[in-house]
């Protein structure tokens, strides 16, 4: 069959008739590297101009520019005080239009406002992205020592409730494949080797929950559970974070349950059906 001249070409909505030359040919260098910086001040809460050039090995002059033009769009701020650079206002509206697009937010958040309500410790909603937890919403508790996973932070997920949560219902293979990347000690509780995680997993799956055990942060604990979709595959997790204080031993099967039955409410609210946890 002969092909079509471009200009005969049927379009593909999204794309321009080019969309399938390779990447490079298709990216803006200058808007790339922007893109970049703005990530890497993402990931740093705060830096002057020359620590943000240290770190990305780049010129202060060209950083300058880039910071100042994101500033023009409120992306990004300078506090004039101190000469630090931030994320700016602009940039959380831009970012929330990604969790509008899910009902899950929209879905787990009352639930979330209950579970925090019931437990008296913080509530917290994450997925998996790219190997790491993405936290996407969190209802603080108003005791003064708390946990505090702000929508987009990434943590890791042999070192977290909700991360243990979604692996125990991984494939032994991706499993296996997680922990090949190398599992990094945080405390002297961490979880730091295959066999170790693997063991953990089993018990997971057999309780119904996930437990954080001073893994990340000496002095807190997380439970969490899954939450199904309704084809029943596990989408997200569901969690309460706390110090061991409060979240003692002798009370984890106690937050246990009231964090199972949040993530059924979640799961059955996005047309899963799951039973009632024992």
């Amino acid at each position: 069959m002969p092909k079509l001249p471009d200009s005969e070409m049927p379009r593909t909505r999204g794309r321009p008739r080019a969309f399938n030359e390779k990447t490079e040919q298709n990216t803006i260098k200058s808007l790339d590297r922007a893109l970049g910086v703005l990530k890497e001040l993402a990931q740093i809460e705060s830096a002057t101009l020359s620590e943000l050039a240290t770190a990305m090995k780049e010129s202060p002059a060209t950083l300058y520019r880039v910071l100042t033009t994101f500033a023009l769009h409120g992306i990004v701020e300078m506090d004039e005080t101190a000469q630090t650079w931030h994320i700016g206002s602009e940039a959380y509206q831009i970012g929330s239009a990604f969790l509008r697009r899910t009902s899950l937010i929209d879905v787990s958040r009352p639930i979330l406002r209950k579970l925090m309500q019931e437990t008296g410790e913080t509530a917290n909603l994450g997925i998996e992205k790219n190997g790491s937890v993405f936290f996407m919403s969190q209802i603080e508790t108003n005791a003064p020592i708390r946990a505090f996973f702000p929508p987009g932070t990434l943590s890791e997920m042999h070192a977290s409730g909700i991360g243990k949560a979604l692996l125990a219902h991984m494939d032994e293979t991706q499993l296996k494949r997680f922990a090949a990347r190398g599992l990094q000690t945080f405390t002297p509780h961490t979880l730091a080797t295959p066999e170790s995680l693997a063991a953990d997993m089993v018990t997971t799956r057999e309780r119904g929950y996930a437990l954080d055990d001073q893994e990340k942060n000496l002095g807190m604990r997380c439970i969490a559970a899954p939450i199904q979709d309704a084809y029943g595959e596990v989408i997200a997790g569901i969690s309460v974070s706390g110090p061991t204080t409060r979240v003692s031993t002798d009370h984890i099967e106690t937050l246990a349950k009231s964090v199972m039955r949040a993530a059924q409410d979640v799961s059955n609210a996005l047309g899963a059906k799951t039973s009632e946890p024992s």
